[in-house]
């Protein structure tokens, strides 16, 4: 079946948040977008107790993650990498490995043309089906987002919005999940 045809499932899902550091984030065009839809998706794990790997790119030069998304996933260890991709982190494979069943990952991040794109291709060379919130990756230029964009999806990826996600997670609308997410979708 085409991956695109089947909705993200909450039982089979991961969140990915690469590389939303302090030093890196102050170059990122429109990080503001990047960091509050990757936030709502972080809410949303929260909600649906999704598996969440956080990542980051050689944490002594580029700083911590944001304070406001460890804050979002407070029980998230950070794994730091030096590989841009994360499955060159032989870590960052096993954390997946150890979510039997979940075969799905959202991948949210910096930058789209670097460690998301290099990630999401090591993902679909794993047999995983990967959605790309496009809205919640972004590079130092549009230009690089988009081409990073444009790659994952020839490559198998399926761009996706962090709401469109949010929505295909929830699934319906008369959940406790659904209620207390549609504040922060409104906004």
């Amino acid at each position: 079946m085409n991956a695109a045809a089947t909705p993200l499932d909450p039982r089979r899902a991961v969140l990915v948040v690469v590389d939303l550091q302090q030093k890196l984030l102050p170059v990122i065009d429109e990080r503001e977008r990047v960091v509050r839809n990757s936030l709502l998706l972080l809410r949303l794990a929260g909600l649906l107790e999704l598996p969440v790997i956080l990542t980051t790119q050689y944490r002594k030069g580029l700083g911590d993650i944001a304070p406001e998304v460890m804050a979002a996933a407070p029980s998230a260890v950070p794994l730091d990498k030096t590989a841009f991709g994360c499955f060159g982190s032989p870590e960052f494979d096993a954390r997946v490995a150890a979510h039997p069943g979940r075969d799905q990952l959202v991948v949210t991040g910096i930058e789209s043309h670097i460690c998301v794109a290099q990630t999401v291709l090591g993902a679909i060379g794993r047999g995983l089906t990967v959605h790309v919130a496009a809205d919640a990756v972004g590079a130092r230029t549009p230009e690089n987002r988009a081409v990073g964009l444009r790659r994952m999806e020839a490559a198998g990826a399926i761009a996706t919005s962090a709401e469109m996600a949010i929505y295909e997670l929830l699934g319906r609308s008369d959940s406790a999940a659904f209620k207390a997410m549609l504040p922060h979708l409104r906004g």
